[in-house]
């Protein structure tokens, strides 16, 4: 039998690691889980486990994080294809697979009831959740507005007056409400009545509109020609390998930035490609919960909207930093914006700071006749 490589040996302890820590988190909660004992049922040492996660909360959003992202949806959902019918799809997908009131305390289905209790307890970790769920409205907004809206008789269309990202936070508050209550309050929560709520949200008006004041007043992005050759990575929002080298803008953003990248999604042409990689000064512990996250609205996109109406964003986990570092930004933190403008396989604009994304969407790339020291940016041409 040949001998296992550092590399291997590492990652099969890193699943035994994490499969005793399922085990562990299940039968006794997170609170009373210990290291000890994870590494005891593990087979390996408490070294061994430190090794692969820098504590207890890290373990166990890693556990949740792979288990949310191993969900197989229902072999043939039906999508809705109105806002109204979408929500409802969503909001039941959601419930589903919330625990019931007759299951045991410490069920499989249970696993997930102390994740808001630590995100509340310490203010480094709710900070990025908070960006994170902002994100998952983005993402579902722009997919209700990629459906026809019966009452308006319109075409779908993402931005202007058909911005449905409120509607989605208000949904999400929901649906956030009835998993806590379902266990905080096991048999509280009636699914029917949750999924016929947020059915009807499609229907409010809450005068949703893209006006940011402060975006008229940012810095230009500036023109640059330089090669771009991003490595490998993966759209977590599909779960498929990401269109990186196509035209549009990569916003590299940190996790207390995250909610900036509607700005390049409103600026961009409706062409473009949009990605946003999402960097953090805590990868270990802070990256499983941002692919926790993303996980969870997946699934349920999945059920409820046609493959055609998923939103135009993709979301790329970075945490080695291996696409941000190609981009040209060697040291993240959290506190990261960046983006860049990619035409024809190249960088032709960058920007950064505080409004980053708009003034790299916004900027016009160069004409076929035109060189860099032509380019436009925000939508001025240079003198």
């Amino acid at each position: 039998m040949a001998r296992l490589t550092r590399a291997e040996t590492q990652e099969r302890n890193r699943a035994r690691v994490l499969a005793a820590a399922r085990e562990e988190f299940t039968e006794r909660g997170f609170r009373e889980a210990r290291i000890d004992d994870i590494a005891e049922r593990a087979e390996l040492t408490r070294g061994a486990v430190y090794s692969n996660f820098p504590g207890k909360r890290a373990l166990y959003f890693a556990v949740l994080a792979e288990d949310a992202e191993r969900v197989v949806p229902p072999s043939a959902p039906t999508p809705g294809s109105t806002p109204r019918e979408a929500l409802e799809a969503f909001a039941r997908a959601w419930v589903a697979r919330l625990p019931l009131a007759t299951e045991e305390p410490r069920s499989a289905a249970r696993l997930g009831r102390d994740l808001v209790p630590e995100i509340l307890a310490d203010e480094r970790v709710r900070q990025p959740f908070a960006q994170l769920v902002k994100l998952n409205a983005v993402l579902l907004g722009l997919a209700l507005e990629q459906l026809p809206d019966p009452r308006q008789r319109d075409t779908p269309t993402a931005g202007g007056d058909r911005r449905r990202v409120r509607v989605a936070e208000t949904a999400l508050t929901t649906l956030y409400g009835a998993s806590q209550l379902a266990a905080a309050a096991p048999g509280f929560v009636e699914p029917f009545t949750v999924t016929a709520a947020c059915a009807q949200l499609a229907d409010l008006d809450l005068d949703d509109r893209w006006e940011p004041v402060h975006l008229p007043y940012v810095t230009p992005a500036r023109p640059v020609d330089e090669p771009w050759s991003p490595p490998a990575a993966v759209d977590t929002v599909r779960g498929t390998p990401a269109r990186l080298d196509g035209d549009g803008v990569l916003a590299i953003l940190g996790l207390h930035r995250v909610a900036a990248v509607e700005e390049a999604v409103r600026a961009a042409p409706p062409d473009d490609d949009v990605t946003v990689v999402l960097v953090t000064q805590a990868p270990a512990e802070l990256t499983p919960l941002a692919r926790l996250t993303v996980a969870e609205l997946r699934d349920c996109l999945r059920q409820a909207f046609p493959t055609a109406a998923w939103p135009r964003l993709q979301v790329v986990q970075d945490p080695t930093g291996a696409v941000a570092a190609a981009a040209g930004v060697p040291v993240v933190s959290d506190a990261t914006e960046s983006a860049l403008r990619i035409r024809a396989g190249r960088i032709v604009a960058r920007a950064e700071g505080y409004g980053a994304c708009h003034a790299a969407a916004s900027a016009e790339p160069p004409g076929p006749a035109d060189g860099p020291a032509s380019d436009t940016a925000h939508g001025r041409r240079r003198p």
